[in-house]
């Protein structure tokens, strides 16, 4: 009996410790479950955080367009939706041209050297407005703040009823794109030398301050907003003048438009001369560099290497149908 009893006590102490591991097998299996649903759980907290934060960046920067943060305020006389635009010639005119550009952007420089004479003649006429809007292409495309902080100079200038002179002076000096000179406020207050009256410690003061950043960086969200192809982009009363490349815009033919929506409307649209402060033709008027008279804009895109070429610049996101880069 004492035997049997021997060999039934070690077979339940067996059963005993094999149970005693299978359970704790069981426990460590459960742990192993426990810590991996933890790392995981940690890893995806993780990501959507990083997710969140690089949304947060990528929100902020489309919001302010490249400028430091601050409050949206225009220049003095802003006009347009949200008061985007500056206008120079006389607000009775009958026909309005609507200028997309870029302070560094070769194209718009083409431009203007082309166009300015016929513009400001038109202006003086008093059958011509010009609205621009002011954006920073370039910098997203070449990087720096150039175009940022000159758009930012010529609004200060606006605020000192010096626009046109100031914004004629900033194509006619225009450094190579790829120079981000106009990043420099020395740069942009050694010119303003050479506007009569404008180089003041108020301008100096918004020039330093950037106090307009955020509302050229507003100016540029509604130019990517508007879906155009590049800059310069031109609206003669509401129509891209550079759209049809079977009769391509020319000076002469700018003029005469102009002069045939006057007499159409029975007026010039008003008296002739300089107008109010901030609304006056521009007395300045370089000769043409980069571009011959009556060259189009949009006969050749420009690229990064500075070209002086009238083609627009195009943005990488908004540059037409295929959203291709200009550069």
């Amino acid at each position: 009996m004492s035997e049997k009893n021997d060999g039934a006590n070690r077979d339940a102490t067996k059963r005993s410790a094999r149970e005693r591991l299978q359970a704790e097998r069981d426990r460590q299996k459960a742990r192993d479950r426990r810590r991996r649903t933890l790392i995981v759980s940690a890893a995806v907290v993780g990501v959507l955080g990083l997710a969140a934060v690089v949304g947060l960046i990528a929100a902020n920067t489309g919001k302010d367009g490249g400028g430091k943060a601050g409050p949206v305020v225009a220049p003095s006389g802003a006009t347009g939706k949200d008061a985007l635009a500056i206008r120079t010639g006389r607000d009775e005119a009958k026909s309005t041209l609507t200028v997309w550009e870029d302070v560094r952007c070769p194209a718009c420089k083409a431009f203007e050297d082309s166009y300015r004479d016929t513009i400001h003649d038109l202006e003086a006429k008093g059958l011509l407005k010009v609205d621009y809007h002011l954006v920073t292409l370039i910098d997203g495309n070449m990087g720096g703040s150039g175009s940022l902080k000159g758009a930012n100079a010529a609004a200060c200038a606006q605020d000192a009823g010096k626009f046109a002179a100031y914004h004629d002076l900033l194509f006619q000096q225009q450094p190579e794109e790829v120079d981000d000179a106009y990043g420099k406020n020395a740069k942009l207050l050694e010119l303003a030398g050479q506007v009569d009256g404008l180089d003041t410690p108020a301008f100096r003061k918004c020039v330093e301050d950037g106090t307009h950043n955020s509302w050229v960086g507003k100016a540029h969200e509604a130019f990517r907003a508007g879906n155009f192809r590049g800059t310069p982009t031109v609206l003669l009363n509401g129509k891209d003048v550079f759209s049809d490349k079977a009769d391509p815009l020319t000076p002469q033919k700018l003029k005469e438009r102009v002069e045939a929506a006057a007499g159409a409307s029975g007026g010039s649209g008003g008296k002739a001369g300089d107008g109010k402060a901030g609304s006056k033709a521009s007395p300045s008027a370089g000769a043409t560099s980069g571009a011959t008279p009556g060259a189009t804009p949009g006969a050749k895109a420009t690229r990064a290497s500075g070209s002086g070429s009238a083609g627009p610049s195009k943005s990488p996101a908004n540059s037409g149908p295929d959203g291709a880069s200009g550069n």
